[in-house]
């Protein structure tokens, strides 16, 4: 729609159509020195401004695009870190096939064992390519571990749950030697990598949850509290994971592998390491939109004041 204007010249009001022109009294010194009072055009809109909204559409657009992505990295995170608690890859040993009967029945038996000790059943992980998690631990072996058997191909994990009271027990300078002394880094380092994926995951179902009732309120403001969870949930895997690397470390020093056998990270211990970063770029995110709506709102609601 065409904007109404209102324009005076010469002290003669009349209405025109066309843009703003701007308004200017001019008082100037001809020929002579005779005053000369130049009038311009004073124009006044009858009509208000437009509203600008292709600003207000492109700073939702902003918002929102923010939000998508880090609601899909909330999710990409919180699926890596969940499989990484539920697998039992974190650390795998590579070592030469061998014979069960070469290896000794009695061994399997206490590896299977719920009072196995740390020195028992970290010598048979070294021998069966045995692998780590956080709260399992498994060997491969024979399907027929009889030491009559003849040698077989066909091979079986065999998994173990790490109990409440295993994660929670000391342990000690010389691993299996109970009257060695306790050894607390170890100690705090095995029960610190076992808590803190789990209180990772459970601070990202709680700012999901959060998010859920956001968006029940159709409100931006909670998503500072979502992104203050997720940086810490990122922390948490941080440590969990600078715990179980330091924790492996200390064990070999105490029981080192054989020569023949090589040790590696697993997938499930990747997965984590991936998961951190994923938590912080959410967060960041998260963050950024509640506190960019937050300042822009302030700001309009200023220029309305004015």
């Amino acid at each position: 729609m065409e904007e109404m204007l209102l324009c005076i010249q010469g002290g003669i009001g009349r209405r025109i159509k066309g843009a703003v022109y701007p308004s200017r009294v001019n008082l100037v010194l001809g020929l002579g020195g005779l005053p000369l009072l130049l009038i311009e055009p004073l124009c006044f809109s009858l009509s208000p401004p437009p509203p600008h909204r292709s600003w207000d559409t492109m700073m939702d657009n902003r918002f929102a695009t923010a939000l998508v992505i880090a609601c899909v990295l909330c999710l990409i995170s919180t699926i890596y870190m969940a499989a990484s608690i539920g697998t039992d890859f974190w650390y795998e040993y590579r070592s030469p096939a061998v014979n069960a009967s070469e290896l000794g029945r009695s061994i399997l038996e206490e590896f299977i064992s719920m009072d196995a000790d740390e020195k028992t059943y970290t010598d048979a992980l070294f021998r069966c390519n045995g692998t780590v998690g956080l709260w399992r631990r498994c060997i491969t072996v024979p399907k027929n571990s009889h030491w009559y058997s003849p040698p077989e191909t066909d091979m079986v994990r065999s998994c173990i749950s790490f109990s409440l009271s295993d994660q929670f027990a000391e342990k000690y300078m010389e691993p299996g030697n109970h009257n060695s002394g306790s050894d607390l880094n170890r100690t705090y380092l095995w029960r610190l990598q076992f808590l803190m994926p789990f209180v990772s995951l459970g601070l990202m179902c709680f700012g999901a949850l959060i998010g859920i009732c956001a968006c029940a309120c159709r409100s931006l403001y909670p998503a500072i509290a979502i992104g203050v969870l997720h940086f810490l949930a990122g922390l948490c895997t941080l440590g969990s994971v600078s715990c179980y690397v330091a924790g492996i470390e200390l064990l070999h020093k105490k029981l080192h592998p054989p020569d023949d056998v090589q040790g590696e990270f697993g997938w499930s211990f990747c997965l984590a390491c991936v998961s951190a970063p994923l938590q912080f770029m959410a967060a960041a995110l998260f963050i950024w939109a509640a506190r960019t709506n937050r300042k822009e709102f302030t700001l309009l609601k200023a220029y309305r004041v004015a």
